[in-house]
């Protein structure tokens, strides 16, 4: 039995696959980029081979792979059904009987594998990756920088001193008219030294330079002993001819140990965080359990709470010592009052310096407490990462396929910007999330995965829209839904058919265009002035007339938007669009409708809007009457000017 993959699953792996790698290297870029632009300030000047440099970039793209990701398959997605629906490729599908959900079937298999990979990678790689970068980070922060010191410029690169230097000699390595202050010793002692010139050169072993100086003087403070007979104020002044300075300066790389960062929550897999986290919960909850017995054993008021009791030689056991009975209550003012004012001085002195005592014990125990606490936060934090990737890749797959479905536009245009608002949408969710866990705001797997319960709704939505062909970002159905909402004038849009298979007829559409004109003419003549407020309440408009006047508009349009005839589509254009709206008619029970006119307060705001409502309302269907009139003059050949009234 052979195993053939289908040409279509084939065509859209080859479709996929060439524009995933294209993204997923173009967004580890730009992350990369954002990553050097951080530390570039810690790298710069420092004298780093090219091979250490590059290292660290390899750890640093391994690192950020899981933020590049989910960026690069949302694009990817966006761009390929984007592509296929700009090109009608997907219009052909569907056209042959294949769903999308079929289309997206090899898809959602190759990124169902790749969110496995991805918790292989965050869970076995990216440790490894991480305390290598940190590491090599950390050491390169403590390496000295290259000696360049510039001209009329104070250099404090070198750690004890600063260096000013007037001006550098073109042809050589001499500096001219130096100015040092040295605070190697301490700010206490500081010395100052002027040179006409000098030259500043590093021994074999780069641990330390040599500072060559000629005509200059030296000024030196010095502290002499409190026995001393001269004082303290002494200072030493010396003019030399030639004079030779040892610096100590390192400038070698020295590679940090990984086994240090290798103990934090960055370099540990799953197995080692969890017991990480049940390690330290079991001291946390070792120490809670301590710290409540202490409270309850300490006594109040002098009495002890807990008592230690042995009976006929047994073992001791621990009591509760019940509160003393008392007919009546202490009055501590006059015990105060008794007392002499020295022994009243002393006991408010030894109650406040009791009271610090236990305030300072147990802010202490709160700062061990609040240390472990948050280091049970981290490693939750990292744990629960190590899954929302793989969930990430999947959600953002099933919004950005959808969406390049729906709004059909491919390239690097469209596409980027929806990407990138979304990308923006989701990171600043995720780092919300991650800051109120780490702060323990919030649980951390509700921070965590807030992001995911966020945006999987989304890509629920889309996609079941996309499988509908459902006009999500048409902008006539927004604008109709804004317009009912804010309950204004909706027009209609009818463009003249290409191929027509029923024409018009005159003479139905005339009988059509009358029986309307009489329906609309009777439900004015019925309703000729505004209801008061009890008649609002308690009948309002007629509903089942109101929907047969639109029943009737409707098939009177739909009719005639078979005709030829431009005219008499451009006014079946100007027939309003009637809305079937609950203010027109709030309740068909008279007793209701007395008990809300009974609540004034509570009705007038609705009778307010429904007399709005049902003004706009005769409004249209008088409009539609008019043009009823102006429809039949069309029909029958006599139309003219004086015929246009305002619709």
């Amino acid at each position: 039995m052979t195993f053939r993959i289908k040409k279509l699953y084939l065509f859209m792996l080859k479709t996929f696959l060439p524009l995933f790698m294209m993204t997923f290297m173009i967004c580890l870029f730009i992350v990369m980029m954002q990553f050097l632009w951080r530390y570039v300030d810690e790298l710069v000047g420092k004298g780093l081979g090219i091979g250490l440099v590059a290292e660290l970039f390899f750890y640093a793209a391994l690192t950020l792979v899981p933020l590049a990701l989910p960026l690069a398959i949302l694009l990817a997605s966006l761009m390929t059904f984007g592509n296929l629906g700009e090109h009608v490729e997907l219009t052909a599908m569907k056209s042959s009987g294949i769903s999308l959900v079929k289309v997206m079937k090899p898809l959602i298999v190759l990124l169902c594998a790749v969110a496995v990979g991805a918790f292989f990678f965050q869970n076995d790689v990216l440790p490894k990756s991480q305390v290598k970068m940190w590491t090599l980070l950390f050491s390169m922060r403590q390496k000295s920088p290259t000696l360049d010191i510039p001209e009329g410029t104070v250099y404090t690169q070198i750690p004890g001193y600063n260096i000013f230097v007037k001006h550098k000699g073109k042809d050589n390595d001499m500096l001219y008219n130096l100015l040092i202050y040295d605070v190697s010793s301490g700010y206490g002692s500081p010395r100052v030294v002027s040179a006409d010139s000098g030259r500043l050169s590093m021994t074999e072993d780069k641990r330390h330079l040599v500072l060559d100086l000629y005509q200059g003087n030296w000024y030196e403070e010095m502290h002499a002993s409190s026995s001393s007979a001269m004082g303290s104020n002494l200072y030493r002044r010396e003019a030399f001819h030639d004079k030779e300075i040892l610096i100590k300066y390192d400038d070698n790389f020295t590679r940090m140990d990984d086994d240090a960062m290798r103990q934090q929550y960055v370099g540990k897999n799953i197995t080692e965080l969890r017991r990480t986290i049940d390690s330290v919960q079991l001291k946390v909850d070792s120490v809670g359990a301590r710290l409540a017995a202490e409270l309850q054993s300490i006594p109040v008021v002098g009495v002890p709470t807990r008592r230690v009791v042995v009976r006929d030689g047994g073992k001791p056991v621990r009591e509760v010592v019940r509160p003393v009975a008392m007919k009546r209550p202490i009055d501590f003012d006059s015990l105060m009052n008794a007392l002499t004012p020295t022994s009243r001085s002393a006991v408010i002195e030894r109650a406040m310096q009791n009271a610090t005592n236990v305030q300072q014990d147990n802010a202490f125990r709160s700062i061990n407490m609040g240390d472990d606490q948050f280091i049970i936060r981290r490693h939750g934090i990292e744990l629960h990462k190590k899954f929302t990737l793989s969930l990430a890749c999947l959600i953002f797959f099933f919004i950005g396929a959808p969406l390049g479905a729906i709004i059909r536009k491919g390239g690097l245009g469209m596409p980027i910007v929806i990407s990138v608002i979304l990308f923006i949408f989701y990171y600043m969710i995720d780092n919300m999330g991650y800051k109120l866990a780490r702060d323990g705001r919030w649980p951390v797997w509700e921070g965590i995965w807030l992001s995911s319960a966020v945006l999987l709704p989304l890509g629920v939505f889309l996609t079941k829209k996309a499988v509908n062909d459902s006009a999500v970002f048409n902008p006539d159905v927004w604008q109709n839904a804004l317009r009912r909402f804010m309950g204004l004038h909706q027009t209609r849009k009818l463009e003249l058919k290409e191929v027509i298979i029923n024409d018009v007829d005159a003479s139905r559409a005339t009988a059509l265009a009358t029986a309307l004109k009489q329906e609309c003419n009777e439900f004015i003549a019925r309703y000729p002035r505004r209801q008061g407020y009890l008649e609002y309440m308690q009948a309002g408009y007629d509903t089942s007339m109101i929907k047969s006047i639109s029943g009737h508009i409707d098939e009177l349009v739909d009719y005639l938007s078979n005709s030829r005839d431009q005219m008499v589509l451009g006014k079946a254009m100007d027939f309003p669009v009637i809305r079937q709206l609950r203010t027109y008619r709030l309740t068909s029970n008279n007793r209701l409708g007395k008990a809300l006119a009974i609540l004034f307060p509570i009705g007038l705001p609705l009778y307010l809007l429904g007399s709005r409502h049902q003004r706009n309302l005769k409004r249209d269907i008088a409009s539609s009457a008019t043009v009823c009139d102006q429809l039949i003059a069309i029909l029958q050949g006599n139309y003219t000017r004086d015929k246009e009234y305002d619709v």
